[in-house]
């Protein structure tokens, strides 16, 4: 039904509110102030000023652009109105006194009420409670009211009872009142209207007793033993059936098979120890309906040891001196209880250790030692339950193959194909990337399993898992799994780096990304080199890997970063850090002392040649130094050439004297000395400590090249009783008689030289002894 408000009236009306001065304007609209949804009509505004006026809509208000009707109203079309809005008009002269406004709705007629429901509980034996509801229909955004209507029939007695509703929205209306137990039938019909219109449902008949239940059951509190609860019934009237349902936390409701009944104290035999169970129960006549469910009442069962061996497994690090026991917390299907401690024993040849822990605790270091067993237990209030034993030091037998893992948004499954012995159980671990203790998730499973599924798993973490199959106690394979995250992009950060620089290498160490910056899977790293003179070069390396070094770079200054990689992209940049290459001296140094050696070599082998080492000996002399002692120009020799009977004489210094010395205390003895001219002729030496006087009488040219004598027998005058005897070698063969040089020879090998060449040229046989060279003191005679 459309509302619509005559102009004329209207205008009348405002008239006579604006003349009162009630107001300074007068608002209403064309369809009234309820109206359908998606009406298109308009809203006037009559003032009692002149002056400047205007209307506003929604709150806060927004001002509109209007149309003038005539000097005192004006109005604004409104088009497709699909909620309530508040309307408002004011003029400029007249701010001072209250604006007019109106809230002008928007809905539906109602809906015809359908599937009416009515329930008949009987509460006492004189009367019952009828409840009926019904389905309003679709919401209308108005307030709709509903009239219930029942006519009641009592044999033949009729009666009309009628219920007022009135409420806006969608929920279901209900109505409950009471009836006689003396009624048997009653019809209801309902009548709904609303400010858009008006609509009725069709009329409903209803047997009262096939709609009759009785009250919702009683329960008092549940006495329990480990097994069974026993639970006693409170009802009002007297029923035919009884029935009871039980169940444990978040688990469904059951129903027990022996339940159902009239008796009033149920026992529920079918339960498992330490549980806490809730019951409910509902009754029913022989007739109608069953009751409403009763409140729930709850009970905890009794305890019992526990049933089974605690799920266990050794975890030992690589380098560590201990390994770490870790056990399951037991569901209570297996502990039957309250677990109260642990207790944890090693056993070996050499330890027997045993101890017991909190039962908040899930986990215990032992000592790394061989051949040993560890056996964990839990206890409770009435037992303990059956060892669980392991032993951490496995014989390596045959991994599983083709172990792989998959992700998804929430969980990682990790699958694997059967060996082809038969195995005994596996053990299946999931941890995240450089995990804690506490982050280790690991399953038992039969050997008829190969499918591992963990749950619960976060998302931009990287996840690797370890397949273990025990084909016995101690026949143990193992095989890791890959890397998988649940969710994975670029990562937010790049690596922390050092670099080294060894000559003309670089050493680059970093750190590994933190996991809350990998967002995901690492799957490389990458090095960026550039050089000031335009090398630039990257460089690849593993996940897995923190250290690269970089050879052979030329002498330069480098710029070095580095980035992380996901499968979804590489992360940012690094900072960057330079590094300068220098020349290697050291390399030039060496280079240099290697020709060196390889030219000395070289000469050694030319020297082998015997025109080469005459050449490198006459080249040798010509280097001579001027100060080394020509013989045929000494003193010694001069003084000679004035001895006429071939006597000499010899100059003995000490070895503590000085050359003033040499000439005032100069210690003169006669030497007669014996000389044989030979074809073969020798450099003599001198001996710096000696100055040698030849005698006048010598021969000029045997001075100059005087021939080598075999020995010179010289006494000293300066001592009366102790005589010394003084060797003087001519140093090389002289002139003696053949018997003599042949003896001389023998016992002579000493030849000085001043060159590695000279040995070869002039070799000698004997050797020189002091017997050789005695001077026999007859021979001298005195000057």
């Amino acid at each position: 039904m459309f509302l619509s408000w005559p102009i004329g009236p209207a205008f009348i009306l405002a008239a006579v509110q604006i003349s009162i001065g009630e107001k300074s304007c007068v608002l209403w609209s064309s369809a009234g102030l309820v109206v359908p949804r998606g009406s298109t009509f308009e809203v006037y505004c009559t003032f009692s000023c002149k002056s400047k006026k205007y209307i506003y809509s929604g709150n806060p208000p927004q001002k509109h652009s209007h149309q003038v009707f005539n000097d005192t109203t004006i109005y604004l079309k409104i088009d497709n109105l699909t909620s309530t809005t508040t309307f408002s008009c004011s003029c400029e002269d007249k701010l001072k006194l209250d604006p007019c406004g109106q809230d002008i709705s928007t809905g539906y007629p109602p809906d015809s009420p359908k599937n009416i429901f009515c329930i008949y509980e009987i509460q006492k034996l004189e009367s019952g409670v009828v409840n009926c509801s019904w389905d309003g229909g679709r919401d209308t955004f108005l307030w709709n009211h509903f009239v219930l209507r029942v006519r009641t029939l009592s044999g033949n007695v009729t009666g009309l009872l009628q219920f007022n509703v009135s409420m806006k929205g969608s929920v279901r209306p209900s109505v409950n009142f009471t009836v006689s137990r003396s009624v048997d039938y009653i019809s209801v019909w309902v009548h709904a209207r609303n400010s858009l219109g008006s609509a009725e449902s069709p009329v409903i008949n209803y047997t009262l007793r096939d709609r009759a239940k009785p009250s919702p059951p009683i329960l008092g509190q549940p006495d329990c033993s480990s097994r069974k609860c026993e639970v006693k019934v409170e009802q009002s009237l007297n029923t035919s059936y009884l029935e009871i349902q039980y169940r444990a936390d978040h688990q469904e409701w059951r129903t027990d098979p022996d339940s159902v009944g009239s008796s009033q104290v149920r026992s529920i035999a079918t339960l498992e120890p330490y549980r806490l169970y809730h019951f409910r129960a509902r009754s029913k006549f022989s007739f109608g309906l069953w009751s409403s469910w009763s409140s729930n009442v709850s009970s905890w069962t009794q305890e019992e040891a526990p049933s089974g061996a605690l799920d266990v497994w050794i975890v030992h690090s690589p380098g560590s001196k201990s390994m770490t026991v870790l056990w399951k917390e037991p569901n209570t299907s297996i502990s039957r209880g309250k677990i109260t401690l642990y207790t944890v024993r090693v056993s070996s040849p050499s330890l027997n250790l045993t101890t017991n822990v909190s039962a908040d605790s899930r986990n215990y270091t032992v000592p790394l030692c061989s051949h040993y067993e560890v056996t964990v237990w839990a206890h409770n209030s009435k037992g303990m339950s059956p060892p669980a034993t392991m032993t951490p030091l496995y014989t390596e037998a045959e991994p599983l193959q083709h172990v792989n893992a998959t992700a998804n948004k929430s969980s990682v499954t990790i699958s694997w194909r059967k060996p082809e012995l038969t195995a005994a159980m596996y053990v299946v671990e999931l941890y995240p990337e450089d995990f804690l203790l506490n982050e280790l998730r690991w399953v038992l499973l039969n050997k008829s399993e190969t499918t591992a599924v963990f749950s619960g798993i976060k998302p931009y973490e990287c996840y690797e898992g370890a397949v273990y199959v025990f084909y016995n106690k101690s026949f143990v394979g193992k095989n890791r799994s890959n890397r998988v995250a649940a969710l994975e992009s670029e990562p937010k950060s790049s690596p922390s780096f050092k670099e080294k620089v060894e000559g003309n290498n670089v050493i680059v160490t970093w750190e590994k990304l933190p996991r809350a910056f990998r967002m995901g899977c690492i799957t490389q790293y990458t090095i960026y080199v550039e050089g000031n003179t335009g090398y630039s070069q990257n460089y690849s390396v593993g996940a897995s890997k923190t250290k690269l070094k970089i050879k052979n770079l030329l002498p330069d200054v480098y710029t070095l970063w580095m980035t992380a990689s996901t499968a979804k992209g590489e992360g940012p940049k690094s900072h960057k850090g330079k590094f300068p290459i220098k020349q290697d001296n050291h390399l030039s140094l060496l280079l240099a002392c290697v020709v060196a050696v390889l030219m000395v070599l070289l000469l050694l082998c030319l020297c082998q040649n015997p025109v080469v080492k005459q050449r490198f000996w006459e080249l040798f002399q010509c280097l001579m130094l001027d100060v080394v002692p020509d013989p045929a120009n000494s003193k010694w020799a001069k003084e000679c050439t004035k001895e006429k009977q071939g006597r000499l004489s010899i100059q003995l210094l000490s070895s503590g004297s000085t050359s003033t010395d040499q000439e005032e205390d100069t210690n003169l003895v006669d030497v007669e000395e014996l000389f044989k001219q030979t074809t073969d002729t020798s450099l003599p030496t001198t001996d710096s400590a000696q100055l040698i006087s030849l005698s006048p009488d010598a021969d000029l040219t045997t001075l100059m090249y005087p021939p080598l004598t075999t020995y010179i027998k010289s006494l000293s005058h300066d001592s009366d009783t102790n005589t010394t005897v003084d060797y003087i070698s001519s140093d090389g063969p002289g002139n003696m008689e053949d018997g003599e040089e042949e003896e001389a020879f023998e016992d002579m090998s000493f030849l000085p030289s001043h060159s590695i060449f000279l040995t070869e040229m002039l070799q000698f046989d004997g050797t020189l002894t002091l017997d050789a060279v005695k001077i026999d003191c007859s021979d001298l005679q005195t000057t």
